[in-house]
């Protein structure tokens, strides 16, 4: 058995497969011999079989192919339905995925021996594709898990539990991207990107010069030590519940570390579980239930959520993951690209996908923009969010829905905080504490000239200037942040549409 922390073993990328697929089968291998793999590393596939039968012991046979392949049988129990009076034989069922596998796979084979590449096959049957996943990962030196599109509902599952990079795929020659979290040597590359964005600007792929992902190094959000317990407990069972106010003095050490105070809200920490937590004390009883009304109906993984929440007496108390402290200083040009993407993500998840109705923030900003101990960007701070619905009078004849313009309104402070955020990532420099700000120069009025005469070099934060060159990602956020902040086109934007030019998207470009 190999260790996964074995330096000298051969590095593996694992392409999971459903293995009753025929037509697109094979998308996920293509892929990742385009994007992941790389001269001697190991390519384990797994056709994955996974409703075969239910399971009780394990046992593997060979299946001489002319490769390495071999098959992952998990001994079978029918139900006592069937018909004939005795168990199906699932060996007719390996042998014919043992020949589809044969025809279908030979043409990557002679591919592999030309690049050194080991190719090992395996058939699982009965097994849940989680599990024979993270056996596989955890017995090699896995740096890549590529999941079959047909897989995709198990790829937080999977991710959550494993150290290397995940990728899902949506279609052909397109994936989703999801970075390692776990800290790597000091290697001399980039790292890849992840998350909603399958392209990068002029929907050119994520590639290096040899047309491979480039995997290692530098995280996109910089990667900190996790504790043992670095799943956040927002997305844990039995989370977000009410908390008792003994348990949280008990979980603060009685309130002893008090990390800020100011104006209506004092910010504790504590330990939950034997992770880092912060405890919120809001002393303003209608902003308290306002957040609470809204963070207890959103899920977004780009959004700060709670643990829990406490009222007892005049106590109001919201408790929330502690998250990372990041240096923005560290933060390339991707990592940023990357945050802009995911940020703006959590804003369209607000304002157009909410169950409940859309949600304006009314603070988006860098201050506002914290970091998981999983590297994923959050929108945090709703103290002054909002549910935007009009309050209409009651002699007024209304059909209960908001007049456009005011919905339009609401929404646009948000569109326009945004466009500051990303002129922000952009310049290196904050809002609130900009250099002229007592002369009587915010920094929307420095930047906004140098937008619109698309003077971008000037704009950007010098401390990367000789850290790397990406002006293709800065020169898209300069667009979407034009776009938020001198909106001349007579017509609302919405985030979706200021999205897709962060993303590079050409259409959205020239429709603007």
């Amino acid at each position: 058995m190999v260790s996964q922390t074995d330096p000298n073993a051969r590095e593996s990328v694992i392409v999971v497969m459903d293995g009753k697929r025929n037509k697109g089968m094979v998308d996920a291998l293509d892929w990742a011999l385009k994007h992941c793999v790389r001269r001697k590393d190991t390519v384990i596939v797994i056709g994955v079989l996974s409703e075969m039968g239910k399971k009780n012991a394990t046992h593997c046979f060979p299946l001489n192919m002319g490769i390495n392949i071999s098959g992952i049988l998990e001994k079978l129990e029918f139900s006592s339905g069937n018909t004939e009076g005795k168990p199906k034989d699932p060996g007719e069922e390996i042998e014919r995925k043992r020949e589809q596998y044969r025809s279908i796979l030979q043409p990557f084979t002679r591919k592999c021996k030309r690049n050194e590449v080991k190719l090992e096959v395996k058939i699982a049957a009965g097994i849940c594709p989680v599990e024979i996943t993270l056996r596989e990962a955890h017995n090699s030196n896995t740096r890549w898990i590529v999941l079959d599109s047909h897989l995709k509902k198990y790829k937080m599952c999977i991710y959550w539990n494993v150290e290397c990079n995940v990728a899902v795929m949506k279609g052909k020659d397109v994936a989703t991207l999801l970075p390692s979290r776990a800290p790597k040597p000091d290697y001399s590359s980039v790292s890849t990107e992840r998350a909603d964005a399958e392209t990068c600007p002029d929907n050119q792929p994520l590639n290096d010069p040899e047309n491979r992902v480039v995997e290692e190094g530098e995280s996109p959000i910089l990667e900190t030590p996790r504790g043992p317990a670095w799943y956040p407990l927002q997305y844990r069972a039995g989370y977000p519940r009410e908390f008792s106010f003994g348990e949280i003095e008990e979980i603060t050490n009685g309130f002893s570390d008090i990390i800020c105070e100011e104006g209506n809200l004092r910010i504790f920490e504590g330990v939950l579980e034997n992770t880092p937590i912060i405890v919120k004390s809001v002393q303003n009883d209608e902003r308290f239930w306002s957040m609470l009304s809204i963070l207890s109906r959103v899920r977004h993984r780009n959004i700060m959520n709670i643990v829990g929440y406490c009222c007892s007496g005049t106590n109001r108390l919201l408790i929330s993951d502690y998250p990372c402290d990041i240096s923005a200083i560290k933060l390339t040009w991707r990592a940023r690209w990357y945050t802009a993407i995911e940020i703006g993500g959590s804003l369209r998840y607000l304002h157009e996908e909410c169950p409940d109705g859309p949600i304006v923030h009314r603070s988006v900003c860098s201050s506002n923009i914290v970091y998981s101990h999983g590297y994923s960007p959050m929108l945090s701070n709703f103290i002054t969010a909002k549910w935007n619905k009009c309050e209409l009078p009651s002699d007024v004849n209304s059909t209960g829905k908001c007049p456009n313009l005011e919905e339009e309104k609401r929404i646009y402070v948000d569109i326009h905080d945004y466009g500051l955020f990303l002129v922000e990532l952009i310049s290196g420099k904050v809002s609130g504490c900009f250099p002229h700000e007592n002369e009587g120069q915010s920094l929307k009025d420095w930047a906004l000239p140098l937008l619109q005469s698309e003077s971008v070099t000037q704009l950007m934060d010098l401390r990367l200037a000789d850290k790397d060159d990406d002006s293709k990602v800065v020169h898209c956020m300069a667009r979407a942040a034009l776009l938020c902040l001198k909106n001349d086109s007579g017509r609302s934007i919405s985030i979706s549409e200021v999205l897709a030019v962060v993303r590079g998207d050409q259409r959205a470009i020239l429709q603007f």
